[in-house]
């Protein structure tokens, strides 16, 4: 589940990883816990909510032209690439009008996906890429490739393990699209602003690795979710 030193790309063999990969080797039996974890409940939830996810799938055909699906280009474990499946919440070609991120009140997002976002419903087909392994139920969110050229050495040692659908930050961070509401350069605040305090919060979730402590995350998110505020 988890390379050894030696294996890891060499931009990610540095100082400022290891003392992250030595917290995650350590607790190996842990990780495979958490692979068996993620199979389990992405299959049983895959059977769940089919119904449901064809439901919104015909919801977005008839609210806007476009694809169903959103399948940006996102970085996952030792600097894969993967294009990420999400229920798409902007009008086609969104990517092509503004920026990566997304600000409140985006002109951007549909209808539809001012719903499917509010409840986190458009992330439901992230099931496939958990399946995959690209991605687990929680870790670090898989940010697209532009904004990791630009991570600090300290920060790819989120990449030890696979993209997360929700972390401790994605709970602290839910109103993102707030903080970055009229925000002059709105790349620019992500990236020297908001990109670091979120990975304050990744690298704490590594450097104290439990695969429990992530169950309760899964918790907290979906209190998260129906309106519960964690400072």
């Amino acid at each position: 589940m988890l390379r050894q030193w030696d294996d890891l790309p060499d931009f990610m063999k540095t100082s400022e990883v290891r003392p992250y990969w030595e917290t995650l080797n350590s607790r190996r039996g842990q990780l495979v816990l958490k692979r068996i974890f993620d199979l389990i409940v992405a299959l049983v939830l895959l059977l769940v909510l089919a119904i449901p996810m064809l439901i919104i799938a015909v919801w977005i055909r008839l609210d806007s032209p476009g694809p169903i699906l959103y399948r940006q280009e996102r970085v996952t474990t030792y600097g894969r690439h993967f294009r990420i499946h999400k229920f798409r919440t902007m009008v086609s070609n969104a990517d092509k009008l503004g920026s990566a991120v997304t600000v409140e009140n985006d002109n951007r997002i549909t209808r539809a996906g001012s719903r499917l976002r509010k409840l986190r419903l458009d992330e439901l087909p992230q099931i496939f890429d958990v399946i995959s392994h690209s991605m687990s139920f929680v870790g670090t969110r898989p940010e697209a490739v532009k904004y990791v050229e630009q991570y600090e050495a300290e920060w790819y040692a989120t990449l030890l393990m696979p993209a997360g659908i929700t972390s401790e930050a994605s709970i602290r961070y839910k109103d993102e699209d707030r903080l970055l509401n009229g925000a002059d350069g709105v790349d620019k605040v992500y990236v020297e602003e908001v990109l670091p305090g979120k990975m304050k919060w990744n690298l704490e979730s590594i450097r104290k690795y439990s695969f429990f402590d992530e169950i309760a995350t899964v918790f907290r998110t979906v209190l998260a979710v129906m309106g519960k505020e964690y400072k």
